[in-house]
């Protein structure tokens, strides 16, 4: 490892920010190993309990949402492959955006103590969702075998869906973590923002039945939700054409995740100096 010198001075972190980030990319993955081995420290199960947790949403939805509100699939997708490409995702997400948002405050004591780029700290809390999530697509993959689906060249596509779920997790989450150190409140309001987001979004019920009820005048802003393309667009990549997808609200999600990611991040490094003095 190559030994270099920090000189702190009037300035120098915002013209250096950059090189500094990756000089301590070191760092970043020591904290990423971190939040991985504490969340699984002295488990039982471990990471089975990324396989776990989502099987059990899926068989609890298939029972409520298919068995009794009879909610359809799209036709030529079973359902429980359409909810656990759904919740597989939102997952992902939301366990990002929740860890992304608590960053700063989970690593006080390293904020008060040393000086490093503070983007390292949501960056690397995105493992442990990253982890769980690979997990999820495993299980995903066992399923769909089990229902003989086999899938096609839309599976190419997985990639910039995953890239861009990770987007709109940062683009989200670094505005809540800068708050979230000034006003705690904000740790209360992430899990009731990732529940009310859970049932908004197109994890029990597929977009075609929206789209169906395009005269409804809450249509048009059901589209507007960011992880509609997203979710729509990664089932559509795992179950090819016969999964719902509309481009148009892909390029919309596309759009928003841009534009409040930069937003977002000029934000958190506005708030970066102060990250000390409020804690």
């Amino acid at each position: 490892m190559k030994n270099y010198e920090v000189l702190i001075q009037p300035g120098r972190s915002e013209r250096h920010y950059w090189r500094d980030l990756w000089r301590n990319r070191e760092l970043m993955y020591i904290l990423a190993m971190r939040d991985v081995s504490v969340r699984y420290k002295q488990t039982a199960l471990g990471t089975a309990w990324g396989l776990i947790r989502p099987l059990t949403t899926m068989l609890i939805m298939v029972f409520v949402f298919s068995k009794i509100a009879k909610l359809p699939s799209d036709p030529g997708v079973p359902y429980p492959l359409m909810v656990l490409g759904g919740i597989t995702v939102w997952t992902f997400f939301s366990t990002a955006f929740t860890q992304i948002s608590n960053s700063v405050t989970m690593n006080a004591n390293l904020v008060t103590k040393v000086y490093f780029p503070r983007l390292i700290m949501p960056i690397s809390s995105i493992a442990i969702s990253f982890v769980d999530f690979l997990v999820s697509l495993g299980l995903f993959i066992v399923i769909a075998i089990w229902y003989r689906f086999i899938p096609d060249w839309h599976l190419l596509m997985l990639p910039a869906f995953i890239l861009l779920a990770l987007m709109a997790s940062l683009a989200f989450g670094l505005f809540f973590a800068a708050i979230n150190v000034r006003f705690r409140d904000i740790g209360q309001l992430i899990p009731f923002i990732v529940q009310v987001g859970f049932y908004i979004c197109p994890i029990a019920y597929s977009s075609r039945l929206v789209a169906e009820k395009s005269n409804e005048w809450w249509a048009p802003l059901y589209w507007y939700n960011p992880m509609v393309g997203i979710i729509d667009g990664f089932r559509w990549s795992l179950l090819g054409e016969k999964a719902y997808f509309n481009p148009q609200s892909l390029f919309i999600s596309v759009a928003i995740v841009v534009v409040c990611l930069i937003l977002s991040l000029y934000f958190y490094r506005s708030r970066e100096n102060s990250f000390v003095d409020d804690i």
